[in-house]
């Protein structure tokens, strides 16, 4: 009894079963098949940079100096892909980060960015291929912070974290640690014009309005700060989130009664910022702040204002090392 099958490229079939496609004929089932279809040649022989899976969610336990917090990052891992091989073993993935997350039940990770390079140097060993692997996580993280009058309220923000290991010998590595926060800016050019109007049109507020904030349009505005650390070296992302938040016209509160809303927004219009104000305020205070980082590190700053009276948003970033800044 035979049986046919639709043909793959032929070449990596079991001897016998590509001289009978050759000839047009069925596959006898006592030949065995190649079914690593991983392994095959592919169609096209161009080296890929990232193959993996994304969105992988999994509860994380890190134990830091002030106390134990679990999380639920969102992660993604990647390895490359030489030319000669038609897919990855993406399996072998979601083993690793299985693994990994199992671990971090029973003996916490220091860190998600800990995590991430665990996770990074397993890839490696699991996908012989290859030369590289990425993984990179992200998790809500909520902080208690003052509300006003005595109340307080958890404030959410995010955690970022990405690790990557090359194949050298001994495996080179690169961590870097994140966070996003939202909070209020104000625009300094509308502002601006605002006080050139009432100056004009009402001559005794003159002296007035060069006194007193004015108003403006606001936004809600995205900062992020990723930085780059040694292996070996754990930053706070307590302080980061402070660092970043800092910088913003004013923050961001879920709970405000009326004279503390009042009080925001009239802190947020003291402080007026563009979005390329807020990314270089974040760079003068990381200087000042990580003396201890080597020149190298890598640093990304970057800020989007969700604009209120516009249909597009405005951006600002910088991806540099710390040497370029202490320069």
């Amino acid at each position: 009894m035979t049986v046919g099958f639709p043909a793959p490229p032929v070449g990596k079939l079991a001897p016998g079963v590509a001289q009978a496609f050759k000839r047009g004929g069925d596959i006898p089932t006592s030949v065995p098949r190649d079914t690593d279809v991983q392994a095959w040649e592919p169609r096209g022989r161009y080296r890929l940079t990232r193959v993996g899976v994304t969105n992988l969610v999994k509860p994380v336990r890190v134990r830091r100096p002030t106390g134990e917090v679990v999380l639920q990052p969102v992660i993604d891992v990647f390895v490359d892909l030489p030319p000669e091989l038609k897919g990855s073993h993406l399996s072998r993935n979601v083993e690793v980060l299985g693994e990994g997350v199992d671990t971090s039940v029973r003996d916490p990770v220091t860190s998600l960015e800990d995590l991430c390079l665990r996770l990074a140097k397993e890839l490696l060993v699991r996908h012989e291929y290859a030369s590289w692997s990425q993984a990179q996580a992200r998790a809500d993280y909520f902080l208690e912070r003052d509300a006003g009058n005595g109340r307080t309220s958890l404030e959410r923000y995010r955690l970022l974290a990405r690790a990557q290991a090359h194949r050298e010998d001994p495996v080179r590595v690169k961590k870097l640690i994140g966070v996003e926060v939202v909070g209020i800016s104000a625009c300094p050019c509308s502002m601006e014009g605002v006080r050139e109007i009432i100056a004009e049109e009402r001559p005794d507020l003159a002296d007035m309005v060069e006194q007193i904030p004015m108003m403006s349009h606001n936004q809600r505005n995205v900062a992020t700060l990723m930085l780059e650390v040694p292996e070996d070296v754990e930053i706070e992302a307590n302080e980061m989130i402070d660092l970043v938040e800092a910088q913003l016209s004013a923050p961001t509160k879920e709970l405000l009664k009326r004279k503390d809303e009042a009080r925001l927004v009239i802190q947020a219009h003291s402080n007026p910022k563009f979005v390329e104000d807020i990314v270089r305020d974040i760079l003068d205070a990381v200087v000042h702040q990580y003396p201890h980082l080597p020149d190298e590190a890598t640093v990304i700053a970057r800020s989007e204002s969700k604009e209120s009276i516009h249909k597009h948003n405005a951006f600002a970033e910088r991806v540099t090392t710390l040497g370029e800044l202490r320069e």
